[in-house]
């Protein structure tokens, strides 16, 4: 097992196999450092301050002992052949050691020694040579996740000389692309670090020589001018001598010097076309090591030993099919092997296949997710740190797959593809299939990367694939791509929020961001977590250093003007977006434009919550199939996501680009009756959930349809989980309410806060369920909605009744009661005389109690309603309790008891037995009375409802109590307490608080 270290970046700790993770900022520090001093002794000062800086506490050699214990579990768990080694304590203080070729700070530094000796020498494909080895070894800032630690003076200092060694050999790796003729490739990278870098003249003057040699002297002239402006601007200075040098080559017109013959019988150099990787690549550590595993790669992220092979064993070489023209093919290496790279026997490991003959085959590699999410920078980064592994080149190529100008064939690519392997363009056959034959002899027997990027569909990409043999292949798209046969799909999701603010740091330095961490917090939720937005965001932050983050996070305020806000030069979140929906849009299939609807209508009619087939069904007029397919159709394309089966959302960005397309592409009509026809789905659905959750002897009046396609309904197997619905789509609930109110539906609107019922009787306590109500009524009110009202007062009763807002209760009680009076509606007045019943037995007033019950049964009884008349025993059990005749009330509570099991009813059998289980008590039965408050508590806990199970521990601990057993009474009345406190259970915290004090009271 092979330990690396990386400070090139995050700090990385890696066992040869899989980076592991170091836990805990302080071990992470510690680790940090001891590899800034590996092999050297530091002292236990030294590493306090590391950890603590100037304010070390009392508690630190205590405190330091413990880091240290952790960190040997850390080295000892991914090294234990040499985990005593490893981390030695020598006075005064440790040493950690690091072997050759460990450290990633240590192997860029020998390479980029080994670059600066080849300049010196003028050894220019040496000079590429080694700088392409040291490149990838750069992930980062080094430190970057480990501030203030990095921002201290030793540390800093380190990490100064770390990035200006990079700077200087990217420098004279492009001293030798120019020396050796390569001066259009150059100039793309050398833009990008002179914009990156606007004081750093060394990059501004090869950017002009590679400017002017391509015949490009106007832009060269501008990229001096600019230079000049900044460095008088900024610096008061003029440029040096080197660049005024070359300025006087620009205004004398000299020619480019001629590039170095080519040694005789020089093999062609392998291709090598990867765009350049930025600086500020973060996070993604599982996603690249999943990368590398399909690519058949071992080994630590980031590159190779100091031996300079790759960090993994790389798949051999394997023989192909003859290519069908070798003359047109390059010529054997001079070493006498092919251009494949070494022979042997094939090695199968993961992410490849045995192809025919046992020969290992890489399977292509698909990279996906929304636009902006960063696959393409993804898929360049890993490249850079495997291209080692590929000694016969990377070929790139953007396929333009959503470019509104047409993506670019296979045809053509494949015409360049085979030019950049040696095929001459002459020889080239016409038809594009056998032009895809060639391409994959030409392949057969090469280790080539080839990374195809913004690929639209499988069929874009399939005649660019290899038909097997060591070559790789990297995709990158917004579609799945699930129909590529054998590909492996590596999906990307927006940025977790540490990477958020690590990338942010690194754009915008770390210091500036940790000032404001309210409006980081801000600019982070606005940018969705989307790596475009982030870069836009960092790079302007970086651009007006003067400029608080407060500012910045005002500008990115949701539907006022974050998207306009959200573009930089070529840099453009709407319009990434934009090339997503158009080509569903103006897309061939009718579901794709039936797709592009459905995008609009949610980002219009329900942003910010989910949908599911069938309410999605609701929402568009068609059935659930079809709903299925056209939302799979845009999860397929990343316009939605799909974070659990059968339930997709946009993302906040996306759904407000949405928003707007709706606003310029559907009428206000089309618009208005889409959301009734989803809120109607809603009303019904959220009866349904009702219904089975209560089993209630009525249930209001259904709504009449919106939609012109029967509505596809959820199927609760019971009431829990009809409960857990209503609570997860609660939100949605509340916003569809609200949605109703301003409508003008206020018979969706009651019916929606109506239907809460079920879900109350869990979940009364939170108080979701009395706003609801009490908006609901506003809306009634508004409308004159009689009918809306009956119903909410009756419902509101009930809320304030399980609350113990005994008044407020009854007052609703008496005006329902009236109303469903007036309605000539006896069940309805059965049920209210029902529930007059049980405030009545909550106030302990039995007579009453027992008046209103016997005139709810009679009322059932008229009404030939006989589960109601059977149910409505509880309340007479309830009263009879009161007036001291148990037997009669245990024999009328067992009859309701037997009933709620019958029908499977869970939450009114857990109240039927925690009543029963009270009587018993009070009979004297003891083991009888537990059981049903066992069983009771039971079934609350399963339904996870907090108010009946502090109701069921308050009836046990009295049970307790009752029965002489002090200490469990205790503990029952201590737990239901923490329970109360912990929900504000206002009532039941009194009646606990008493129920302690009673238990001190001698009998």
């Amino acid at each position: 097992m092979v330990v690396k270290f990386g400070l090139l970046g995050t700090l990385v700790l890696h066992d040869g196999t899989e980076p592991r993770p170091v836990g805990g900022p302080k071990v992470r520090v510690l680790l940090a450092a001891l590899l800034l001093q590996a092999n050297r002794t530091v002292s236990r000062d030294a590493l306090k301050e590391a950890l603590w800086g100037d304010a070390v506490p009392a508690s630190a050699d205590a405190a330091l002992a413990n880091h240290l214990t952790r960190l040997r579990r850390l080295l000892a768990a991914v090294d234990p052949e040499g985990a005593e080694e490893r981390l030695r304590t020598l006075a005064p203080g440790y040493q950690l050691l690091v072997h050759e070729g460990e450290l990633d700070a240590d192997v860029f530094e020998a390479r980029v020694r080994a670059v600066r000796h080849a300049h010196r020498r003028e050894d220019w494909e040496e000079v590429r040579r080694e700088a392409a080895l040291a490149m990838p070894l750069w992930r980062g800032t080094p430190l970057v996740d480990l501030a203030p630690f990095a921002d201290s003076e030793g540390p800093a200092l380190r990490v100064h000389q770390l990035a200006e060694a990079r700077l200087q050999a990217l420098e004279w790796s492009f001293d030798a692309e120019l020396q050796l003729g390569r001066h259009q490739e150059a100039v793309a990278a050398l833009s990008t670090l002179a914009a990156e870098h606007p004081l750093r003249e060394g990059f501004h003057r090869r950017l002009m020589l590679a400017l002017h040699r391509s015949g490009r002297q106007a832009d060269a002239f501008a990229v001096y001018h600019r230079l000049r402006r900044s460095l008088v601007d900024e610096l008061g200075t003029e440029p040096g001598d080197a660049v005024q040098r070359a300025h006087q080559e620009l205004l004398t017109g000299e020619p480019a010097p001629r590039p170095p013959a080519p040694a005789a019988r020089t093999a062609p150099r392998p291709p090598f076309q990867l765009p350049y990787d930025g600086d500020a690549f973060t996070g993604r550590v599982a996603e690249t090591a999943a990368i590398r595993t399909a690519l058949g790669l071992a080994g630590p992220e980031g590159a190779g030993g100091a031996d300079g092979h790759a960090a993994g064993p790389a798949l051999p070489a394997v023989a192909g099919r003859p290519p069908s023209d070798p003359a047109a093919l390059p010529a054997p290496r001079s070493d006498g092997r092919t251009s494949g790279g070494r022979t042997g026997e094939a090695v199968h490991r993961a992410g490849t296949t045995p192809g025919p003959g046992g020969t290992p085959r890489t399977r292509p590699v698909v990279i996906s997710g929304m636009g902006g999410v960063g696959k393409t920078a993804l898929a360049v980064h890993v490249a850079h740190r495997v291209s080692e592994a590929f000694p016969d080149g990377a070929l790139y190529a953007d396929l333009r797959g959503y470019c509104v100008h047409g993506a670019r064939t296979a045809h053509e690519l494949l015409a360049r593809f085979l030019s950049d392997l040696g095929v001459h363009h002459d020889t080239l056959p016409d038809d594009t299939d056998d032009r895809a034959l060639l391409f994959r002899a030409a392949l057969a027997e090469r280790r080539v990367l080839l990374v195809l990027d913004n690929a639209r569909n499988a069929a874009h990409v399939a005649p660019l694939l290899p038909a097997g043999g060591p070559s790789a292949v990297l995709i990158t798209s917004r579609q799945l791509l699930a129909d590529l046969p054998g590909a492996v799909t590596v999906p990307l999701a927006p940025l977790p929020e540490p990477d958020q603010h690590a990338l942010l740091a690194a754009l915008a330095g770390a210091d500036r961001v940790r000032r404001e961490p309210e409006a980081l917090a801000d600019i982070m939720a606005a940018c969705g977590g989307l790596p475009l937005a982030l870069r836009i965001v960092g790079g302007r932050l970086a651009s007006r250093p003067s400029w608080p983050l407060a500012l910045l996070a005002k500008r990115l305020t949701p539907h006022q003007g974050r998207l306009e806000t959200l573009t930089m030069g070529t840099f453009d979140v709407r319009q990434t977006f934009a090339m997503s929906y158009v080509a569903m849009r103006d897309g061939d299939q009718p579901l794709e434009r039936e797709a592009a609807r459905a995008f609009r209508l949610l980002g219009r009619a329900w942003p910010g919550h989910g949908v599911t087939p069938q309410s999605a069904a609701a929402l568009l007029d068609v059935t659930e199939t079809r709903a299925a397919a056209v939302l799979d159709v845009l999860a397929d394309a990343h316009l939605v996501l799909n974070p659990e089966p059968d339930r997709y959302v946009l993302h906040d960005l996306l759904g407000e680009y949405a928003w707007g397309r709706g606003e310029e592409e559907d009428t206000e009509a089309d618009l208005t009756a889409a959301t009734l026809r989803l809120l109607s789905w809603y009303v019904t659905a959220l009866a349904t959930a009702s219904l089975v959750a209560t089993r209630e002897s009525q249930s209001p009046p259904p709504l009449a349809p919106e939609t012109g396609v029967p509505l596809s309904l959820p199927v609760f197997a019971d009431d829990d989980a009809a409960i857990r619905w209503t609570a997860g789509e609660l939100p949605a609930i509340r916003a569809a309410l609200t949605r109703a109110g301003e409508l003008g539906r206020s018979d969706m609107a009651w019916r929606l806060a109506v239907g809460l019922f079920g879900y109350a009787g869990t979940h009364w306590w939170t108080t979701e369920w009395d706003t609801c109500l009490g908006q609901a009524m506003d809306i009634a009110r508004a409308h004159d909605d009689t009918l809306g009202q009956a119903w909410l007062h009756r419902r509101m009763a009930v809320a304030h009744g399980m609350a113990f807002r005994n008044e407020a209760c009854l007052a609703h009680l008496r005006i329902a009661l009236d109303l469903f009076t007036e309605r000539g509606d006896v069940l309805a007045q059965a049920s209210i005389l029902g529930n007059m019943s049980s405030l009545y037995s909550q106030i302990e007033d039995a007579e009453q109690a027992l008046v209103y019950a016997e005139l709810s049964r009679d009322l059932y009884r008229e009404a030939g309603n006989t589960r109601g008349e059977a149910l409505v025993l509880i309340r007479i059990a309830d009263a009879r309790q009161l007036l001291g005749d148990l037997d009669q009330a245990a024999t009328a509570i067992r009859r309701v008891i037997e009933l709620l099991r019958t029908d499977g009813h869970r939450l009114f059998l857990a109240t039927g037995l925690t009543k029963y289980g009270d009587i018993l008590r009070g009979l004297g039965r003891r083991d009888e009375a537990f059981a049903a408050l066992t069983e009771a508590l039971a079934i609350r806990h399963r339904m996870e409802d907090v108010g009946g199970t502090a109701d069921c521990l308050a009836f046990t601990a009295r049970a307790h109590h009752h029965f002489g057993e002090g200490e469990a009474a205790r503990e029952t009345w201590r737990t239901c307490l923490e329970l109360a406190r912990t929900h504000n259970l206002t009532t039941r915290i009194e009646e606990c608080l008493k129920g302690l004090a009673a238990l001190s009271v001698p009998a």
